[in-house]
C-alpha cells in the first residue's frame, strides 16, 4: 500500500519583507496623523486648521515612508549582491576551500563529515552559489531584499493609516473632536496589531496591547505638547 505524502505546510515567512513595511507604515501613519491632529486640536485650532495639518502629515509622512524604506532596503539590497559577487569569485578560484566550508556548515548542525561532504557536493553540483548564499550567507528567495516592494507597501500603508484619524476629524463634533480622533485611532492600531499578527502566525494579543500602548503615550504627549503651547500662546 502506497503512503500518501501529507499536505505541503504553509508558512509566513515569504511575508517577513512586505509584512514588515506595510505594518510599519500604517502603524506610523495612524500614530504620528493621529498625535499631531490631536496636538494641534488641543492647542486650540480650528478644525480647518487641524485638518489641514493632518492632510499636510499624510502626503509628507507618506513620502517620507516610501523613500526611507526604498533607500534602506536598497542598502540591504546592494550588500546582498556584493556578499554574491564575493562568493561567486571564490567558488571560481577556491573551488575546493569552499565546499569544505559549506560541509563544515552541515557538520556543525549535525552531519557527521562524510554526510556533509555529501550533501555539499551534491548542493555544489545542482547550484553551488544557491547553496552557499543560503546556507553561508542567509541569503533567499524568501528574505531577500525588495526595495520597490517595500517602499510601495510602507507608502500606501501610510496613506491608508492616516486617513483614519483624518475621516474622525471631518466627522466629529467640534466638542468631541479629540476624544473621537483618539479613539478612532486606537482601535484601529488595535485591528492593525491584530491583523498583522494574524498574517505572521504570532499571538494576536501581544501586537496589540504594544501597538495600543505606544500610540496612547505618542498622543498623550502630543496632547500636552499642544494645550501648553496653545496656553502661551
Amino acid at each position: 500500500m502506497v503512503r500518501s505524502l501529507p499536505p505541503p505546510e504553509s508558512h509566513t515567512v515569504g511575508r517577513i519583507g512586505w509584512l514588515r513595511a506595510a505594518v510599519l507604515g500604517a502603524n506610523d501613519g495612524i500614530v504620528s496623523t493621529g498625535s499631531l491632529v490631536v496636538g494641534i486640536a488641543a492647542s486650540g485650532s480650528d478644525r480647518t486648521a487641524v485638518l489641514l495639518a493632518g492632510v499636510a502629515s499624510l502626503v509628507a509622512g507618506a513620502m517620507s515612508m516610501a523613500a526611507g524604506e526604498y533607500v534602506s532596503v536598497s542598502s540591504q539590497s546592494d550588500s546582498e549582491r556584493a556578499n554574491l559577487a564575493v562568493e561567486r569569485q571564490e567558488l571560481v578560484e577556491q573551488p575546493g576551500f569552499e565546499r569544505e566550508e559549506l560541509a563544515a556548515i552541515y557538520v556543525g548542525r549535525g552531519l557527521t563529515h562524510d554526510l556533509a561532504l555529501q550533501v555539499a557536493d551534491q548542493l555544489m553540483a545542482k547550484d553551488a552559489l544557491a547553496a552557499h548564499a543560503r546556507d553561508e550567507l542567509g541569503i533567499s528567495d524568501l528574505t531577500t531584499a525588495r526595495p520597490l516592494q517595500a517602499a510601495a507597501a510602507s507608502a500606501a500603508t501610510f496613506s491608508v493609516g492616516a486617513a483614519a484619524p483624518l475621516l474622525a476629524v471631518l466627522l466629529a463634533p467640534a466638542s468631541l473632536l479629540i476624544a473621537l480622533v483618539v479613539a478612532t485611532s486606537l482601535a484601529c492600531l488595535a485591528i492593525l496589531g491584530a491583523l498583522g499578527a494574524r498574517a505572521g502566525s504570532a499571538p494576536p494579543w501581544r501586537a496589540v496591547l504594544r501597538v495600543t500602548f505606544w500610540g496612547a503615550l505618542a498622543m498623550a504627549l502630543t496632547a500636552g505638547i499642544g494645550r501648553l503651547a496653545g496656553a502661551a500662546v
